[in-house]
């Protein structure tokens, strides 16, 4: 189709998976993007998208030591009381 591309291409184009362009083109994050059947195809002039909302500044390191099985546990015995 003229004026679109597939999800391969535009993984080539912004330097991001497939797959990763496979879930923002889901949550509509692309605008104009549109699922043909199985296949999403992207508009040509569509920018990459910017924002991930994924935690990148290390925030949740170590969040096990923190609120592991065992601290999990005795905070309910502590609300139990």
């Amino acid at each position: 189709m003229k004026g679109y591309i597939t999800i391969k291409e535009a993984s080539v184009k912004w330097g991001l998976s497939a797959r990763w362009i496979n879930e923002i083109c889901a949550k509509n994050r692309i605008p104009g993007a549109e699922q043909v059947g199985r296949v999403w195809i992207i508009p040509e002039d569509a920018e990459k998208p910017t924002k991930d909302n994924r935690v990148k500044t290390g925030a949740y390191r170590d969040w096990r030591k923190k609120y592991g099985k065992n601290k999990i546990q005795e905070r309910k015995n502590d609300i139990e009381v």
